[in-house]
């Protein structure tokens, strides 16, 4: 159940598929225990989705208990005094529907998708276990080897998972960004019920949370069943502000390397240290997605792409990506795969001569044209997918921002100016604020 937060080239399509498509079909309230409820309206099928979100992740966690936020959201699906362990899912199947979660830095979100009639019953299940979760010792014993096993399999197994982890620890040195969303191994296997029950009792609240619901709803209907179910849940009055500690400046460049014999493909990667999207004020971040697009969006038009994979071949594979939904700092990211007989030094330095030429030269105006064109076309092609907008809404509103803010989004991307891309590129384009990494393919010892 554990979110693989935005791996390179998701953030971009992610950024551009996030207009409000049914933004005049948007009603937002708030219970008068703090609970946010947000109601995206489609009535082309008999569907719903419902998503809780909570304001809390990794980057919330206590220090030397990294993945208490993923393992409580494991542990959730255990049971209530009126849901048996495990019996959850299972209703929600019964009914014919659907369910999961996942964890972020930012949030940890959970989810149904079910027929329209069965919105009543999904409430029900998910206000009952926002306040009243048990939790066995056999329970938690259990769910943390599932975890355990789940960091073999997606991480420790994975050379190219495992450079991800340690660039991004890299990255952030003082800020819990470091810390992976599944904790560090020698930290889970010390976690216990009373740390789980700790977590939950501390952030799981309805003054902590936010309620989407999207599909064939009526707004008023919504507002009764979510009055009825999670309006009598009490709030928390402790809840801790967001006061993480921040990064320092960075002054010089980091570098990684890692071989391994399971590396297929050698490869490049850089990341700088971004703003995020800021609530009320997203000019920056609309141009660093933009500068993201017009710099490797395209595995045929962008900058890099056309530079160096087909007017002077040397990569076959080539990206840039920006990721800003985050409450604190963003990243922006870049990927170069050489072809063969190209080395991975060889690789960066053509890279870093298409990114100086283009800092030289500036942002060709057909190019910034085209890219607004599909962001509008991208906001048609969102009217087709309302899990997609409740996924935006849940995910802006619990960094931070506001409805409006998302509603606002599309707008500010097609305000942004050649001269906007520009300056947020002179701003995160540094190779003091970056980290990069060579990952290549181990030769094998002869005997």
């Amino acid at each position: 159940m554990m979110f693989r937060f935005r791996a390179v080239l998701a953030a971009a399509s992610l950024c551009w598929a996030g207009a409000p498509a049914l933004a005049d079909k948007v009603t937002d309230f708030t219970l008068a225990n703090g609970l946010q409820v947000v109601v995206i309206e489609d009535h082309r099928a008999p569907v719903v989705t419902q998503m809780v979100w909570y304001k809390v992740g990794a980057a919330d966690e206590a220090p030397g208990h990294s993945g208490i936020a993923h393992f409580l959201e494991h542990l959730m699906f255990k049971g209530t005094d009126d849901v048996p362990s495990g019996r959850f899912s299972a209703i929600v199947e019964e009914q014919g529907g659907s369910d999961n979660a996942f964890t972020s830095w930012d949030y940890t979100a959970y989810f149904q998708r079910v027929a329209a009639d069965r919105l009543d019953l999904m409430m029900t299940l998910e206000a009952d276990r926002m306040r009243d979760l048990r939790l066995t010792e056999d329970d938690v014993k259990t769910e943390r080897q599932v975890i355990l096993e789940e960091r073999n399999q997606r991480t420790d197994s994975d050379p190219a998972a495992i450079f991800a982890e340690q660039t991004r620890a890299a990255q952030f040195l003082n800020h819990p960004y470091g810390l992976p969303i599944i904790g560090w191994r020698h930290e889970i296997e010390q976690l216990d019920r009373e740390d789980a029950l700790d977590f939950y009792r501390t952030f799981y609240a309805p003054n902590n949370a936010i309620l989407v619901v999207a599909g064939d709803v009526d707004p008023s209907r919504v507002r009764s069943m979510a009055e009825t179910h999670y309006g009598p849940l009490r709030p928390t009055e402790t809840i801790p502000p967001r006061k993480r500690p921040q990064e320092p400046p960075q002054r010089a460049e980091r570098r990684m390397a890692m071989a391994d014999p399971q590396i297929a493909q050698p490869y490049v990667s850089r990341s700088y240290l971004a703003p995020a999207r800021k609530p009320g004020d997203q000019k920056q971040a609309a141009a660093l997605a933009v500068l993201a697009e017009l710099l490797g969006g395209s595995g045929t038009t962008s900058v890099l792409a056309k530079a160096l994979a087909f007017d002077n071949p040397k990569a076959v594979y080539v990206s840039a990506d920006y990721d800003g939904e985050a409450v604190d700092s963003g990243l922006f990211n870049l990927a170069i795969a050489p072809v063969p007989g190209v080395s991975l030094d060889e690789a960066e330095a053509a890279m870093d001569g298409v990114i100086a030429q283009f800092l030289k030269d500036g942002v060709d105006p057909a190019a910034l044209e085209r890219i607004k064109t599909q962001v509008r076309a991208a906001q048609i092609y969102g009217k087709d997918n309302v899990e997609g907008l409740a996924q935006r809404y849940g995910e802006a509103l619990a960094i931070g921002l506001t409805v409006q803010d998302v509603q606002a989004w599309p707008d500010v991307l097609q305000a942004v100016t050649a001269e906007d891309v520009m300056a947020a590129a002179h701003l995160v384009l540094n190779r003091d604020n970056a980290v990069t990494g060579h990952v290549e393919r181990a030769q094998e010892a002869t005997p």
